[in-house]
């Protein structure tokens, strides 16, 4: 078969959850037991760390492999869901996977596999690890898909696992509460190993304490220890942040390429991970560290968070789209000097979007689309559900034809911003080249 007719393949044979949402997520770790045993357990012959968590999973996630990378390790990195290409979830030193690896691997393992009825993300799970496995990667960065107990990354044994953000999404698979959905996510800590929390959310710290205490595992809550600050006061529309650090780190002027505010939130708890790894003999020096946080689009091509892809007018697309990831979108958009801002948004029928539209700025002027997934919630459910909450706009199908419409009647001094989904970013062409 060619990529294409694999990939072809794969959606017809699997259930996949980026595209249908619950009915391709299986819970439990017997599948993906099942598939590491026919490979001879490759998750067992690689070093890794373990990355969970409601916001914040990704950026850290590829800070770390950036960071790595820069102190010259082999670097492995697993991230979902892929943005354009389905090789892109995987990674070594920045590299996707080769087409021509997916296919012979497909060919090779599929018939041993299909008994198993996997879903979609176990197989991809599989195919990560023993990619990594064969690679011989010095350190694998693993990025939980969803939750984190029952997710099928979480049959590994990390040197350090990492928890960032806590918010709320996916409550009909992780719970109604954030301390239900942060039990979920704790789930990746292993008996005596070190876990680094990100954030102090009191309404949560207690999840985490409890659940570190019961495994012996050696609890750290990163913001405790370093405080990460912005130095001076950066441009609002900068495609990148210079911030100081303090506490067990000091860095002066350290360029973050990652903007947004929210970022900030995240390097505490890459730094005390990075720390962690040192105290297991990893050499990481301080240069490497200012090359990965300040060149990680190059290092690993991560995209779509606060990425400025054009200016007069500026057009900025972020795929926050939970309550938390709004939040920090809007606070951000409310820095912004503009006359007016238009606003494409798209959504999945299977988010609370009342939540989120009732966060949404009342005086945009919206373009309503929906990606091409069969996930999406139809442009027109959508314009109806925002017009109930306030926000008034146009209709378009495609996500190509809000985006343009937006540019086309913005002035210079306007604001775009592409959002709501991580499937609405990724069918934006100019993110690829930005």
């Amino acid at each position: 078969m060619t990529y294409a007719e694999t990939l072809a393949f794969l959606y017809a044979q699997l259930p996949m959850f980026q595209r249908v949402g619950e009915a391709g997520f299986k819970k439990g770790l017997g599948n993906i037991e099942a598939l590491a045993a026919l490979l001879g357990h490759p998750e067992r012959q690689f070093r890794a760390v373990h990355v969970a968590g409601t916001n914040g999973k990704g950026s850290s996630s590829n800070l770390l492999a950036a960071t790595l990378q820069a102190a010259g390790y082999k670097v492995g990195l697993y991230t979902s869901p892929h943005l354009r290409e389905f090789t892109e979830r995987i990674k070594v030193n920045g590299q996707d996977l080769a087409p021509e690896y997916l296919v012979a691997w497909v060919e090779k393992w599929w018939p041993q596999f299909a008994p198993v009825q996997p879903s979609f993300f176990e197989m991809c799970v599989a195919l990560a690890y023993s990619y990594f496995a064969e690679q011989r990667v010095d350190v694998a960065i693993v990025e939980v898909g969803l939750g984190g107990r029952l997710d099928s990354t979480n049959i590994i044994t990390p040197l350090v696992s990492l928890i960032t953000n806590i918010s709320y999404d996916h409550q009909n698979l992780l719970g109604d509460t954030l301390p239900e959905i942060a039990g979920e996510k704790a789930g990746i800590i292993k008996p005596g190993v070190p876990v680094v929390i990100s954030q102090t959310q009191p309404e949560i710290a207690a999840v985490f304490e409890h659940k570190a205490r019961e495994l012996g595992a050696p609890l750290l809550f990163a913001d405790q220890h370093y405080r990460v600050t912005p130095v001076g006061e950066a441009a609002p529309d900068a495609a990148t942040q210079t911030v100081q650090i303090r506490g067990a780190a000091e860095l002066d002027a350290v360029a973050l390429a990652l903007a947004g505010d929210y970022q900030r939130l995240n390097v505490a708890g890459v730094l005390a991970t990075l720390a962690e790894l040192r105290r297991q003999g990893f050499v990481i020096p301080e240069a490497a560290v200012r090359t990965g946080l300040g060149q990680v689009g190059r290092l690993t091509g991560f995209r779509g968070r606060w990425t400025i892809l054009g200016r007069r007018p500026l057009v900025v697309c972020d795929t926050g789209h939970n309550e938390a990831g709004i939040r920090f979108v809007t606070a951000q958009l409310a820095r912004l000097p503009y006359r007016q801002l238009h606003f494409v948004l798209g959504a999945v029928n299977d988010k609370d979007v009342t939540k989120m539209l009732g966060l949404l700025p009342a005086d945009a002027r919206y373009y309503f689309c929906q990606a091409d997934i069969p996930r999406a919630l139809p442009a027109a459910e959508l314009a109806e559900r925002a017009a109930a909450a306030g926000l008034r706009g146009t209709v378009y199908g495609p996500v190509g034809a809000a985006v343009a419409a937006a540019r086309a009647a913005a002035a210079a001094d306007d604001v775009v911003f592409i959002g709501g989904s991580t499937f609405v970013v990724a069918e934006v062409a100019e993110l690829y080249s930005a």
